[in-house]
């Protein structure tokens, strides 16, 4: 397990065989690039993971479960006491929710809050 809380987010530019033609990003996602990019610190103290789309997302997979592998996830190194958006799956404690997460970076990591 990393010591530093890791992010997991999904490449963006992929396709969906459910729309054919098109080519996607996840919004969610897209969302935490952007706060990566606003606050350079956070990059060098969480562990940034860009993953394909497809599932299995095997490195979520071996880590979370074959259930828990939607992006954007934040798994925690350590270090934070039970909230109701944290999950575990085994001693592995996870955030899978956008809004949590931002929480939880700007908890962990002392960047920002979102405004209301």
């Amino acid at each position: 397990m990393s010591r530093k809380d890791q992010l997991f987010l999904l490449q963006p530019g992929f396709s969906d065989p459910v729309y054919p033609g098109d080519v996607f990003y996840c919004w969610h996602c897209a969302l935490m690039e952007g706060l990566l990019a606003s606050f350079p610190e956070l990059a060098a103290r969480v562990d940034v993971h860009r993953i394909a789309w497809p599932r299995p997302r095997t490195e979520l997979r071996s880590l979370l479960g074959p259930d828990n592998q939607s992006c954007p996830v934040l798994i925690l190194a350590c270090g934070m006491p039970d909230a109701p958006d944290i999950k575990h799956y085994g001693k592995v404690a996870f955030i899978d929710d956008k809004d949590a997460i931002l929480g939880a970076l700007s908890d962990r990591h002392g960047i920002p809050i979102p405004h209301p």
